[in-house]
């Protein structure tokens, strides 16, 4: 049987900041790719990854659009799952963790932003969102 416990003022604040956090990553980076939108295309066409332009396009609306959400707390269960499965596709495509140190990093960061991004999914947002007004 499972039980619940509801999460104190402290625990409110810790989620709020974790999702201040992992936002300040996603939203700069979703604005660059948009006001680079052809060097984003370049840099997933050399990935060898088929239609650049929509995935240029996918990636803005997840980094900026659900990155924004991520920070509101607003369905913050499945803007994260959604964020996650992205974050663990980003680091297979573009990271071979293989090749050098500085690859491996970048896979490895992704793959413990993914894990943040599943807590979120697991267990909202918090009192401080969206979603709990």
């Amino acid at each position: 049987m499972a039980t619940t416990t509801t999460p104190n003022a402290s625990q409110d604040v810790q989620t709020l900041i974790g999702r201040l956090l992992i936002a300040t990553l996603f939203i700069p980076a979703g604005f660059g790719k948009l006001m680079g939108f052809a060097g984003t295309v370049g840099y997933i066409t050399k990935a060898g990854l088929p239609l650049p332009e929509v995935a240029a396009v996918i990636a803005i609306v997840i980094e900026l659009g659900f990155g924004i959400a991520l920070l509101l707390g607003f369905k913050t269960r499945w803007v994260a799952l959604v964020m996650a499965i992205f974050t663990v596709a980003t680091a297979l495509f573009f990271h071979k963790f293989w090749a050098d140190a500085t690859q491996n990093i970048q896979f490895f960061k992704n793959m413990a932003i993914a894990g943040g991004l599943l807590s979120f999914a697991a267990f909202g947002a918090g009192r401080f969102s969206i979603d709990k007004k």
